[in-house]
């Protein structure tokens, strides 16, 4: 299956791929921790070397993956307790840390494909109050200290005849944000990673990319300010699940010789066709309420009140 091309968002699968071969990877750093109290499976991935960028496939930088199991499933708690874990994380490589901050979340994808619309989705749902603060000040929420919040869903270009970064390159001109968020839905290797699992990079995104529909990058040196992505995988290149019965069927039957010879070409008929799970609405509004919950107390100073900042999204999860 050498000649089947793998395509996933998710450098851990990258690094996963590529560590078959054995060794360490030179400018390219790994580790791992796990939640033994929520069973949460965190790993991170450090580009860190020109070198390490090109074998990865992947820009410089750090990349966070939290893996959670019980994520496709309808648990409130658990729920939350991702949501936590994924603030920390965002916490972590946030710029400017302790101080405040104007901080533009942009969700990315297109509202009317399902599988797309995760952006979207997280954005109805995320405490903005820039444009309180700027009208009444930081007393409106009698607070002393807060970041500046606003969002933006700049569609997609097939409805508004506009790259999603020439959109989002205009605001930032204006609003002058400290540095961005971006949520979009991605492309996972394995079935498994399927709304189970969160990446959290710090090299900015390409939307599009996860279904080889690659736009203008989203990134500190296209947009003048830092950005961090989020995104959780939810579909799957249909010739990956294909190739992986196809070797599996060569392991165990011993059918490798028909399988070599025939499989390219239809492989490659299939490279276009994504697959996605058949609850994919529900998972959507699921998973973006956990998401915007983790950004809304990631955002917020106070940690006393992080929890009244992502009410909105504990009250929403509640009615889905």
């Amino acid at each position: 299956m050498s000649s089947f091309t793998v395509r996933t968002d998710l450098a851990l699968e990258d690094r996963e791929r590529i560590g078959d071969g054995g060794g360490e990877i030179h400018g390219v750093i790994l580790e791992e921790e796990e939640r033994e109290e929520t069973g949460i499976h965190i790993t991170r991935v450090r580009i860190e070397t020109k070198n390490g960028a090109k074998i990865m496939g992947k820009p410089i930088g750090t990349y966070v993956t939290l893996e959670a199991p019980a994520m496709a499933e309808q648990d409130e708690d658990y729920h939350r307790e991702v949501s936590k874990e994924l603030a920390k994380q965002l916490r972590d490589v946030m710029p400017g840390q302790g101080r405040e901050q104007s901080v533009l979340v942009v969700g990315l994808g297109n509202r009317d494909v399902t599988a797309d619309a995760l952006g979207p989705h997280v954005a109805d749902n995320l405490f903005v109050n820039r444009h309180v603060v700027m009208e009444f000040g930081k007393a409106a929420y009698n607070k002393d200290k807060m970041h500046l919040i606003s969002c933006i869903v700049p569609g997609v270009m097939a409805k508004t005849g506009m790259e999603s970064a020439e959109i989002i390159h205009g605001v930032v001109r204006e609003t002058k944000p400290d540095f961005l968020i971006a949520v979009d839905a991605l492309a996972a290797r394995s079935t498994k990673r399927l709304n189970r699992t969160i990446q959290v990079t710090t090299s900015g995104i390409y939307p599009g990319s996860g279904v080889g529909n690659h736009r203008n990058s989203l990134t500190q040196e296209t947009l003048g300010v830092p950005v961090l992505a989020i995104g959780v995988p939810t579909v799957v290149d249909a010739a990956t699940i294909v190739g992986d019965a196809l070797e599996k069927l060569e392991k165990e039957n011993g059918v490798q010789r028909i399988v070599a010879r025939d499989h390219p070409k239809a492989l490659s008929e299939l490279n276009n066709m994504y697959v996605t799970s058949k609850d994919i609405d529900e998972m959507i509004k699921r998973l973006s309420f956990t998401i915007s919950e983790g950004i809304n107390l990631a955002l917020c100073m106070d940690e006393e009140d992080a929890p009244g900042h992502a009410q909105t999204a504990q009250n929403g999860r509640e009615k889905a």
